[in-house]
């Protein structure tokens, strides 16, 4: 949802009504996971994908129907081998899509906040009275519900936050008041991730084009003003020129924050592993050599840092893809913080 909220806005400012499909269940091999949204609006735009091209047309008509009195309504999808090669697709695949007729609160609110945040939204009900109970669970475990649905906070809690922690949205059947098991729609807003490059090096030049691609806030750190500036990077969200103890002073490392040492200069690179090494980072990637590290590791071992400590930092930084170039170790770098953000295996299959 928040990769389309720049959409969103233009729909809106122009005074078309919104509303949206959204993937609440997958079966098979459909195309797009739990989360993936479609908006449409009453003029006939649309914005985003619930099946890559299968069934938008057929979504977009239901957005449409709950916008003229339909109301919220969970519609099935399949899609038959023949159907997905017409498209374009490898195989076919079954999804459930909750079509509403308006975007709710919760879900603007929690798409365009920082924090991460799980929306859940009763969309099974054999009583039918629940239909559309929500609850916000934030990343801290607080529970914000609508009025009388207290008990769907207590009964997602724990789903929710794991579910933010994988970065996944799915769909669980909790038990509500009075026996009757009900299916819950849990959306998953993660903390927007942020990368943290020290080293305005060539290397960072490809690496923040990429991460941009993919979502991140990026900031990069020098102390030196002829490598760190807007024509060498126009994409970055945030420049900060000094020494990593004055960059991390302004900005907060979470869980949310993958730190890349790279520029291959002691100076600047070991004070920064210091300070990420102590930090909740998610990622910290140190670029140079074995050899170099393997010296590194043994300064930062005699300074008083733990085994388990050094098990955190990640080099020589990246994966190995085989490539040499700088836009090829960017990539290697992003692949290895996606198999790390994830918890992929980095195997075929």
């Amino acid at each position: 949802m928040r990769d389309l909220l720049r959409e969103l806005h233009a729909f809106t400012t122009a005074g078309d009504p919104v509303g949206r499909g959204v993937v609440t269940s997958v079966w098979g091999s459909a195309p797009r996971p739990e989360g993936a949204c479609l908006l449409a609006t009453r003029g006939g735009k649309v914005a985003g994908s619930v099946s890559g091209g299968c069934v938008e047309g057929a979504t977009a008509e239901a957005i449409r129907a709950a916008m003229d009195g339909g109301g919220q309504k969970l519609v099935t999808f399949g899609v038959s081998d023949e159907t997905a090669w017409s498209v374009g697709l490898a195989c076919g695949g079954t999804i459930k899509v909750l079509v509403q007729p308006s975007l709710p609160e919760r879900v603007l609110a929690a798409a365009h906040g920082v924090a991460g945040v799980v929306v859940a939204t009763v969309i099974a009900d054999p009583e039918e009275g629940r239909l559309g109970s929500s609850a916000s669970i934030m990343e801290d475990g607080k529970v914000h519900t609508d009025s009388g649905a207290e008990w769907l906070g207590a009964a997602v809690r724990e789903s929710a936050l794991t579910a933010l922690k994988r970065e996944a949205s799915a769909t669980v059947d909790v038990v509500a008041p009075g026996g009757s098991a009900v299916g819950v729609f849990l959306e998953v807003f993660p903390r927007r991730p942020v990368l943290v490059i020290f080293g305005a090096v060539h290397i960072a030049v490809a690496l923040v084009p990429m991460a941009h691609a993919l979502g991140y806030r990026t900031v990069v750190a020098d102390g030196r003003t002829a490598f760190l500036n807007r024509e060498r990077f126009p994409l970055a969200d945030e420049l900060i020129l000094g020494w990593p103890d004055e960059a991390f002073r302004q900005v907060e490392i979470t869980p949310a924050t993958h730190v890349c040492v790279l520029s291959h200069d002691p100076k600047f690179d070991e004070p920064a592993l210091r300070i990420a090494l102590r930090s909740p980072a998610a990622y910290i990637g140190a670029i140079g050599s074995r050899k170099t590290q393997e010296a590194r590791r043994a300064r930062l071992l005699a300074e008083g840092f733990s085994a388990a400590d050094l098990e955190r930092l990640h080099g020589p930084i990246g994966l190995d893809l085989g490539g040499r170039s700088a836009a090829e170790t960017a990539l290697a770098i992003l692949a290895e913080i996606t198999m790390r953000r994830y918890g992929g295996r980095g195997v075929r299959g």
